[in-house]
C-alpha cells in the first residue's frame, strides 16, 4: 500500500509520480524535480515553463467551487510552491539515544535557557520590525499626503492629483517588484502560510532572510501607497521568520553556524519559537501583548501547552517594553512625523462609558448585520482571489500589471471622491488645527475655503491608523456627515476587497478595523437617536463586529481592541458583539483564514473527525503496493528508491535470516537515508555489522535543515562498486514508531495523528499471518478530497449532509 503525504508522501510503491494523471498521487519529495529544478529556483529558463506547469496543475486542481487540498503544490506567497510535511516525532534509534545518555545537567540547562534566551530575542527583534514599520510608513505616507495637501491650498489640482497618483503607483511598485522578483513568499499577509505550518507543512523560503527584509520593506510601500491593506498581517509573517531564522542556528551556506543552537534544529523546538513569534507579530502590530498570545492560541496554533504559553507571553512582553522605550525616544520630535500615529491608539474613547438596557438593541443590531457584512466579505475575497490566481498565473509581468491596475484605480477613487462631498465648517471648540494645513490632521481643507474642512478627504487622505483613530475618538459625533460615512463605508469595504491578493505584503487586519469603524459610525448615526452611546463607541463595536464576522476570533479580538482602545468599561459590549457576529457569520461560510488555506491548497489538518470518518477503517484509505526496506539493504536499491520515489519514510523489515519470520524493526526517514549515503560507511556483504554508530555518526549529522532546505539525492556520488555494497539500518532506524491496526476507524486514527503532531503512522495487519505492515497512514489520507475521491458514496452520506452543509459559498 502506498501511503499520501505532502510532497514527500509517506512510504508508497515505486515509479515516478505524475499529479496531472492521478490528483491523489503522493506529494513530492525534496528528491524530487521540485527541487532539483536549478532553472526554476532562479526564476529563469526552463524554471519559468516549469512554474507555469505548476500553477496550472494548482489551478485545475481548484476547480470552480473547491480546492485540492491533497496536491503537492501550493500557493505560497505569490508563487506555486511544492509543500511537505513536518517531522514531530522524536526519532529514537541507537543515535538519538547514546546522545540523550550522554547529556548532563549541564545541556539540560543550557536548553532550557537557551529557550527563553530566543524568546527575548524574538520579542526584541519583532518589537523592532514592527516599530521600523510604522515608521515608514508614518513618514513616507504622511509627506506624500503633506505635499498632496500643500498644492491643492495653492489651487494646483491637477498637481495635486499627478503627485498623488505617482507616489502611490512608485510605492506599489516598488512592493510589487520586490516581492515577484526576489521574495515571491512574501506575499499577502503570511497568516495563512504560518498557520499551515504550524499545522505541520512547510514549503521553500517563507521563512528565509530575503522574505523577511522583502516583507518589511515591502510591507512599508503597500501601506504607504494608500491601498487598503493592513501591516498586522505581514508583522505576523515577520515575527514568524525572525523566530524560524534564530532557531536554524545560522547557515551552513555562508559558513554562519552556531553549535549551541544545535538543540533546535528539530521541527518540534521550532514550531514552538514560531508561535513565539507570531504572537510577538500581534503584539508589534497593535502593542497588545496579551492580545498577541491569545491572537497565536485561537487563531494559528494547532498544538498549545502551558510551557508554550508562557513562553509567548514572555516573548509579547518584550514586545511591549521594546515598543515602549522606542516610542518615548520619538516623542522628542527624532521621528519626523512618527510620534502621534502607528503604534499610540490609546485613550481614543470617552473616559467614562455608561451604557443602559435600552443601549442592547441598537448593540445586538450591530452584531447581527456585522457578521452577515462579515461572511460578505469573505465570500467576495474568495471570488476575487480565485480571479486574481487566473491572471497571476500567467506570468510575472501580469502580476505588476494587476498591482499598477489596482493601484491607478484606488488612487483615482481616494482623490475623486471627495469631491462630491461638500464642505462643512470648521469646529469651534476643537483643540486641533482646522483646517489642517502642512500636516496630518483630522481636518482637511482639499478644495474647501479656509475656516472649513471636507470630512470625507479627512478620512481618505490619512494613514489608516489616523483614520481609525479618528471613527473612534469621542466627542466628534457632528464632525462627519451620515452620507461621507456611507461613501467611504462602501468604498473601504470593496477596496479592501480589491486591494487583498496583489503580489506584494499586505494585511487584512487593519482594513477589516477600518470599515468594521466605518460601519459602526454608519449605523450609530443611523439608529444613535434610540442608544446613549457615543458615535466613537458605535465604531469601535462595529470593528469588533466586522472582525467576529470576518476572522471568527472572540476572544484575542476582544482583549485586541480593549488593548487598542485602553477602556476595560466596555468589555460587555464588546463581548456581546463578537459572540453574535460569530454565530451569525458561521452559519453561511468559513472564516477568512480558513478559507484562504484551503484557497492557496494547503492539506490542513482540522482539530476534529468528520462524522463519515467513523463509517471507514483505515485499510479504506490506503493503496498499494508498499515499498519496504530490508535491516541489510543494497546501496543500489536504496538509491534507486529514492530516485524514483518521493516518499518520506519507509519501513523496516528483517527477515530470514536475520529474523525467523518477518518483523517489522521500525521506521527510517529518507533525510538519515542521505546521510547514510554521503558518509559511505557501507559493508561488502549483506552481513550484520559491528559497526558503532555513535562513533561514526554525530547527532549532528542528522539535525533537520532549515525550513523548506533539503538535501538531494542527485547531489551524491556513488561508485558502480559502491552501489553493490550493503548498508546496516538497524542503527538508524525508529525503532518506536507509532502503529494503528488496520481496524481503527479513520475518525480515531485522525485524532491520533493531529494531537501527537505525526507524519507517519503505520498500518498493521489485524492477523499475524501476513505482511508485519500493511500500510503507512500520512497527512494525505486525512484529506477530505482523498476520502470522498475513494469513496464517492459518502457524498450521499446523512452524515456528511449534517457537518458539510451548503454554505453561502455554494447557494452563490
Amino acid at each position: 500500500m502506498a501511503p499520501r503525504e505532502p510532497k514527500d508522501g509517506g512510504a508508497g510503491g515505486g515509479g515516478s509520480v505524475d499529479p496531472e494523471a492521478d490528483i491523489e498521487a503522493p506529494l513530492l519529495s525534496s528528491g524530487s524535480s521540485f527541487f532539483r529544478d536549478a532553472a526554476y529556483e532562479d526564476g529563469d529558463g526552463e524554471g519559468d515553463e516549469e512554474q507555469r506547469r505548476r500553477r496550472q496543475r494548482f489551478l485545475l486542481g481548484h476547480g470552480r467551487s473547491k480546492s485540492n487540498a491533497t496536491s503537492q503544490v501550493a500557493l505560497v506567497g505569490a508563487d506555486v510552491c511544492p509543500i511537505e510535511s513536518l517531522d514531530y516525532e522524536l526519532i529514537e534509534n541507537d543515535v538519538f539515544k547514546q546522545d540523550w545518555r550522554a547529556r548532563g545537567r549541564g545541556h539540560i540547562l543550557r536548553y532550557v535557557a537557551l529557550k527563553w534566551a530566543l524568546c527575548f530575542l524574538v520579542g526584541a527583534l519583532a518589537a523592532a520590525a514592527g516599530f521600523v514599520a510604522n515608521l515608514g510608513v508614518e513618514n513616507v505616507a504622511g509627506a506624500k499626503f503633506v505635499v498632496t495637501s500643500n498644492l491643492m491650498l495653492a489651487g494646483r489640482h491637477g498637481s495635486a492629483f499627478a503627485v498623488f497618483l505617482a507616489s502611490n503607483f512608485a510605492l506599489t511598485m516598488l512592493a510589487a517588484v520586490l516581492t515577484v522578483y526576489v521574495a515571491p513568499a512574501a506575499a499577502g499577509s503570511g497568516i495563512p502560510e504560518v498557520k499551515a505550518y504550524l499545522n505541520g507543512v512547510d514549503a521553500p523560503n517563507i521563512f528565509s532572510l530575503k522574505t523577511l527584509i522583502v516583507k518589511v520593506v515591502g510591507c512599508i510601500a503597500a501601506v504607504s501607497s494608500s491601498l487598503h491593506v493592513g501591516k498586522a498581517g505581514p508583522l505576523v509573517h515577520t515575527g514568524a521568520c525572525i523566530a524560524s531564522i534564530l532557531g536554524q542556528g545560522g547557515s551552513r551556506k555562508y559558513h554562519m553556524t552556531c553549535k549551541w543552537l544545535r538543540y533546535f534544529k528539530n521541527d518540534r523546538d521550532r514550531r514552538d519559537l514560531v508561535t513565539c513569534g507570531a504572537a510577538a507579530g500581534i503584539a508589534a502590530a497593535f502593542r497588545a501583548p496579551v492580545g498577541g498570545v491569545l491572537f497565536a492560541l485561537e487563531t494559528v496554533s494547532s498544538w498549545w501547552r502551558s510551557a508554550l504559553l508562557w513562553r509567548a507571553f514572555f516573548t509579547t512582553a518584550m514586545v511591549a517594553v521594546v515598543l515602549r522605550a522606542l516610542i518615548d525616544f520619538c516623542k522628542s520630535g527624532k521621528c519626523g512625523l512618527f510620534g502621534k500615529g502607528g503604534l499610540i491608539m490609546f485613550d481614543v474613547t470617552a473616559d467614562y462609558v455608561t451604557y443602559h438596557l435600552v443601549d442592547l438593541p441598537p448593540v445586538i443590531t450591530l452584531g447581527i448585520f456585522g457578521g452577515i457584512l462579515g461572511s460578505l466579505y469573505n465570500f467576495f475575497l474568495d471570488k476575487v482571489l480565485r480571479l486574481y490566481n487566473l491572471i497571476n498565473e500567467k506570468g510575472k509581468m501580469y502580476k505588476l500589471l494587476l498591482a499598477a491596475t489596482v493601484t491607478i484605480c484606488t488612487s483615482c477613487c481616494l482623490f475623486g471622491l471627495p469631491w462630491i462631498a461638500s464642505c462643512k465648517p470648521c469646529p469651534i471648540d476643537t483643540e486641533e488645527a482646522c483646517p489642517s494645513i502642512g500636516r496630518s490632521g483630522n481636518f482637511k481643507k482639499f478644495q474647501c475655503a479656509m475656516n472649513e474642512y471636507n470630512d470625507l478627504a479627512s478620512l481618505f487622505f490619512n494613514t489608516n491608523d489616523d483614520t481609525i483613530r479618528n471613527l473612534y475618538s469621542a466627542g466628534t459625533d457632528d464632525e462627519f456627515h451620515i452620507s461621507s460615512i456611507l461613501v467611504f463605508f462602501v468604498a473601504s469595504y470593496f477596496l479592501g476587497i480589491f486591494s487583498y491578493g496583489l503580489a506584494l505584503p499586505s494585511g487584512l487586519f487593519v482594513p477589516v478595523i477600518l470599515t468594521g469603524a466605518t460601519y459602526g459610525r454608519l449605523v450609530g448615526m443611523l439608529i444613535g437617536s434610540k442608544s446613549t452611546l457615543d458615535h466613537g463607541l458605535f465604531a469601535v463595536l462595529g470593528s469588533a463586529a466586522l472582525l467576529g464576522g470576518s476572522m471568527r476570533m472572540t476572544v484575542s479580538v476582544c482583549v485586541v481592541i480593549l488593548e487598542l482602545t485602553n477602556n476595560l468599561l466596555m468589555l460587555p459590549l464588546v463581548m456581546l458583539v463578537l459572540l453574535i457576529s460569530k454565530v451569525v457569520a458561521d452559519a453561511f461560510n468559513a472564516n477568512v483564514y480558513d478559507l484562504l488555506v484551503r484557497l492557496k491548497g494547503f492539506p490542513h489538518l482540522e482539530g476534529y473527525a468528520e462524522p463519515y470518518m467513523r463509517q471507514l477503517s483505515v485499510s479504506d484509505v490506503v493503496t498499494g503496493p508498499l515499498q519496504t526496506f530490508n535491516g541489510i539493504e543494497k546501496v543500489g536499491h536504496i538509491v534507486h528508491v529514492l530516485k524514483t520515489t518521493g516518499h518520506n519514510g519507509f519501513p523496516v523489515v528483517d527477515e530470514p535470516p536475520f529474523s525467523d519470520t518477518p518483523v517489522l524493526y521500525g521506521l527510517i526517514l529518507r533525510d538519515h537515508l542521505l546521510v547514510l549515503l554521503r558518509k559511505k560507511d557501507f559493508i561488502r556483504s549483506c552481513t550484520a555489522s559491528a559497526l558503532n554508530a555513535s562513533k561514526h555518526f554525530s547527532p549532528d549529522e542528522f539535525a533537520k535543515p532549515g525550513s523548506g532546505k533539503h538535501d538531494r539525492i542527485e547531489d551524491i556520488e556513488l561508485s558502480a562498486e559502491e552501489l553493490e555494497m550493503f548498508v546496516d539500518l538497524h542503527p538508524f532506524t525508529n525503532t518506536s514508531p507509532y502503529t494503528v491496526l488496520e481496524t481503527m476507524s479513520l475518525a480515531k486514527a485522525l485524532i491520533l495523528f493531529r494531537e501527537l503532531g505525526l507524519r507517519h503512522v503505520l498500518v498493521l495487519p489485524k492477523s499475524s499471518k501476513r505482511e508485519p505492515v500493511v500500510g503507512i497512514l500520512t497527512r494525505h489520507d486525512f484529506m477530505p478530497e482523498h476520502i470522498l475521491g475513494l469513496h464517492p458514496f459518502l457524498f450521499k452520506s446523512r452524515w456528511k449532509k449534517v457537518r458539510l452543509g451548503k454554505t453561502l459559498t455554494d447557494i452563490f
